[in-house]
């Protein structure tokens, strides 16, 4: 069976694209918001080829599928009817505060990872040859991969919008004008001066001298932008509904763009920029009480946070470190996280037996060494129990150590093993201890806990 004969059976057995609101997918997954999810037929779409697993998540739908995912989201793409020919549907019940907050923040996040992934690896390599002194900071080439690095993350509210834009089914050209309003250089230049305590700076300008806007620099924002795409959406809609239509193909929009980008610079950017200084306040918390302490509880959580896919809910306030800090903790725990999972899939490799399982599992654990875990825990890790504790302990113990020395970074990166050279400073040192610690420690739990017996009643079951 190919992909796209497997694509057209997941649209099937998902209950058909008249079961269907929207569909999406992130860096290893499908996931699928459904009118009933009482349709699907979960047994058939695991027994897919190419099919990792599948689960109910926060209402979602998730098909794991892996680093080809792109591709099957292309052909189910593909195979839907267009937007204006699906057949209506009644509504789905109304979600839990927590599953939209999911599926926004897995929505928003999944298209744009390859995105800053990539430059945050580039970005990552640059720190290491610059901290090698194989190129110099101040030449010419550095300058030039930086701002093919950075340019991702300064022009992030672009992307997000964008991006959000799909989700909240608004105009995305709309979404793009009002990120725009955002990242003007007047309001950015006068954060500028505000931070440098420029003399004359102001923290405050008015419209029409009776509203207040904030003065905040949002370049590399995440919570601003996304929140006030969610108002346009409704603005939009609000807005189309009024206009008489003879005006709507000019007044629409203009009406529509003028009062959102008021309310968000009014309103939604600050209450956003607040919010996610708030978020950051309470990870920091943690780490106040006990970097120990934190180390640990993210790093337990961190694989069961990926196993049910709401690892999404950790890089807003990575990314607002990033913004708020110029470093961030967070993300060398993810990095101890995905080092255990790819151990102790490795250590699996000596239990299994056939040619095929081997294949499947030293598959799955170098995708895991690259940063992308789904297959392991999916594919592996989920079948044997005692792995997966063994994992767990091997990410918090190994999270708590780099924790205790300090450990940080200081850009996005993706959490792989090429991405030590983004490291290399005074935490070098840790990260290499660390990264050794989760791999030794996962592999060696790992193949002493996996009995004989284990081995045994998972070939049973498989």
């Amino acid at each position: 069976m190919g992909r796209t004969e497997a694509c057209q059976l997941i649209i099937k057995l998902v209950g058909g694209q008249k079961n269907i609101n929207k569909v999406w997918h992130c860096m290893t997954r499908l996931r699928f918001d459904l009118i009933d999810d009482s349709q699907v037929d979960w047994e058939k779409i695991k027994a897919l080829p190419g099919v990792l697993g599948a689960q109910n998540q926060s209402d979602q739908v998730q098909i794991i599928i892996g680093p080809k995912v792109n591709a099957w989201y292309q052909d189910i793409v593909d195979n839907l009817e267009p937007e204006e020919n699906k057949p209506s549907t009644a509504p789905k019940a109304r979600k839990s505060l927590i599953s939209l907050f999911m599926d926004t923040v897995s929505g928003v996040f999944g298209p744009i990872v390859p995105a800053i992934a990539g430059a945050g690896m580039i970005k990552g390599l640059l720190a290491g040859l610059i901290a090698l002194k194989i190129i110099s900071a101040k030449s010419d080439t550095v300058m030039i991969i930086d701002l093919i690095a950075s340019g991702v993350f300064y022009f992030l509210p672009f992307f997000l919008a964008v991006s959000a834009a799909k989700i909240f089914k608004t105009n995305e050209y709309l979404a793009a004008a009002v990120a725009a309003c955002l990242m003007y250089p007047t309001l950015i230049d006068a954060a500028k001066a505000l931070a440098a305590h420029t003399p004359g700076a102001v923290n405050v300008i008015y419209f029409m001298d009776i509203v207040p806007v904030s003065v905040f620099n949002y370049s590399a924002s995440v919570i601003p932008v996304i929140f006030s795409i969610l108002a346009l959406s409704y603005i939009h809609r609000w807005v189309d509904k009024i206009m008489p239509d003879v005006l709507k193909t000019v007044f629409t929009p203009t009406l529509t763009l003028f009062i959102t980008a008021l309310v968000s610079l009014t309103l939604i950017g600050p209450a956003g920029i607040y919010l996610g200084k708030l978020l950051a306040f309470c990870i920091q918390g943690l780490f106040d009480i006990s970097s120990v302490f934190a180390g640990f509880i993210v790093g337990a959580i961190r694989p069961v946070a990926i196993l049910t896919g709401m690892h999404h809910a950790m890089t807003p306030i990575a990314l607002q470190n990033f913004t708020d800090k110029g470093f961030d903790m967070l993300m060398p725990m993810m990095f101890m996280a995905n080092m255990a999972i790819a151990g102790s899939t490795f250590a699996i490799y000596f239990h299994v037996k056939t040619r095929e399982e081997r294949t499947v599992v030293l598959s799955a654990a170098v995708s895991g060494l690259l940063g992308i875990t789904e297959p392991a825990l999916f594919g592996v890790l989920t079948k044997y129990k005692k792995a997966f504790i063994a994992t767990t302990i091997s990410s918090s113990i190994a999270s708590a150590f780099i924790a205790f020395f300090g450990v940080r970074l200081y850009g996005y990166i993706l959490s792989s093993i090429f991405s030590l050279p983004a490291y290399i400073g005074p935490y070098f040192i840790y990260i290499l201890l660390g990264v050794t610690l989760a791999l030794g420690l996962s592999f060696t739990l790992t193949y002493l806990l996996v009995v004989r017996s284990e081995k045994k009643l998972v070939a049973v079951e498989s």
